[in-house]
């Protein structure tokens, strides 16, 4: 028996608290203004997302991966941010999510963990292991991955516009 095809793109996922649409290059002006702010950024090592040429290579990137989706709040339409699935292996069954941020104005509320649940069960569906990748510093994301119950995993090293940014891997195991 074949397993089902792991679309890495679904028309869209939802909850009673956010709203996941696939990103398409229409979407760039008004993500744009969300992550414009600086203090988005301000723990994560590309801090050029904020201006319009550091998004830009974000946004592309993410148009790219077929797998990046826009965050929506469900009760009123209004774009949050964005996240994505990239990094599918098969072969290993796992796939990562990532690349994800949110307006100031929604932090801290349920929105980041109502996002990465629906990601998670979509893909619990077809894969037994989510990779999630942390840099050092960004101690807000670090804390919300383990909030999910990820358990870290190793300690990395990714290279971004010739810079060596350390980094660490959490995993999170199907039950």
């Amino acid at each position: 028996m074949t397993k089902p095809y792991f679309n890495l793109q679904p028309d869209f996922l939802e909850d009673e608290i956010v709203k996941l649409i696939p990103l398409e290059e229409s979407h760039f002006e008004e993500l744009f203004k969300v992550a414009s702010d600086p203090l988005i950024w301000e723990q994560h090592p590309a801090k050029d997302r904020s201006n319009r040429e550091g998004f830009k290579t974000f946004f592309e990137t993410g148009i790219n991966s077929k797998g990046a989706f826009l965050i929506l709040d469900k009760q009123t339409n209004e774009i949050i941010g964005t996240t994505r699935y990239y990094d599918y292996k098969p072969e290993n069954s796992s796939i990562a999510i990532g690349y994800t941020f949110l307006a100031r104005k929604f932090w801290g509320g349920p929105y980041n963990k109502s996002c990465k649940k629906l990601l998670i069960d979509y893909a619990f569906q077809y894969i037994n292991s989510i990779i999630f990748h942390v840099a050092a510093e960004n101690f807000r994301s670090q804390k919300a991955v383990l909030k999910l119950g990820a358990q870290k995993t190793n300690t990395m090293v990714v290279v971004n516009n010739g810079i060596n940014l350390p980094h660490f891997e959490y995993e999170l195991k199907k039950r």
